[in-house]
């Protein structure tokens, strides 16, 4: 079973690097809800190491990975690295903190975390990072005759999310069927529900023919999102609690 698998993993990865995993979840498509039968599996996890080697005057790395292959893309980050990022408003790591599949929960960290999310995101931030996401994709993935079906949700998904930023929800949702409610056209639904079937029955290398509809009513969107997304105003935190957070997990029992 690849749970268990992970899991060894996990295990193997705190033993060799003398960590403690805080939190491990599932990043990718399996999260998103839209995986296909060959999708991989990416596990992140945020760690934390022996206090004392905080201390050091030396560099240490911040970023504990194994070698990917075609079924595991493990990789995680130092807790210092982790809540730096989190007071940026790193958008991945707030898909992390709402993963609905968890690998390892030691501690509190993650519930803690995820609670300081509202207070902490930069609607900015987070927009900005998704519309440039799914411009990206759109442009340089989706531009033939056919296309590579998951790329067609590589778009979908930021672009939602960046429509959830601008409708005034807070910080997105990491599931694409909560992301999809906001889509108030029903062609475009169902055009999306064909390519969900699809893609659950097909590999990851599935090639389908372009559709203009979602082409047009996707570039459209896009427009309209970079228009209201230059208007955000910069968000700044402070980052006293946070240091608070990263002197609470951090350990010498281990």
């Amino acid at each position: 079973m690849m749970e268990t698998n992970i899991l060894q993993q996990i295990k193997t990865l705190e033993e060799e690097h003398q960590v403690k995993i805080l939190y491990a979840c599932e990043s990718g498509s399996r999260a998103w809800g839209f995986a296909s039968t060959d999708s991989d599996y990416d596990v992140r996890f945020i760690y934390a190491r022996h206090k004392d080697s905080y201390l050091s005057i030396l560099e240490q790395r911040d970023v504990i990975e194994l070698p990917v292959d075609e079924v595991l893309d493990v990789s995680g980050w130092d807790i210092r690295k982790g809540l730096q990022l989190f007071l940026k408003s790193n958008a991945p790591l707030y898909e992390w903190l709402q993963s609905p599949v968890v690998y390892q929960e030691t501690t509190d960290f993650k519930e803690t975390l995820a609670g300081l999310m509202e207070k902490y995101f930069s609607p900015r931030s987070g927009c900005h990072h998704y519309l440039s996401m799914a411009t990206n994709v759109f442009t340089n993935e989706l531009s033939g005759a056919s296309v590579k079906l998951k790329k067609y949700f590589y778009v979908l998904r930021p672009l939602l999310a960046c429509q959830w930023i601008l409708a005034g929800k807070g910080v997105p949702p990491m599931e694409f069927s909560r992301l999809r409610t906001l889509i108030t056209d029903a062609g475009i639904q169902t055009a999306i529900d064909h390519l969900l079937q699809l893609k659950a029955g097909a590999d990851e290398q599935l090639m389908v023919p372009a559709m203009p509809e979602l082409h047009q009513w996707i570039a459209g969107i896009l427009e309209e999102c970079r228009y209201q997304a230059a208007e955000l105003p910069v968000v700044k935190n402070d980052a006293t609690e946070l240091d608070d957070l990263f002197r609470k997990y951090i350990s010498d029992d281990f």
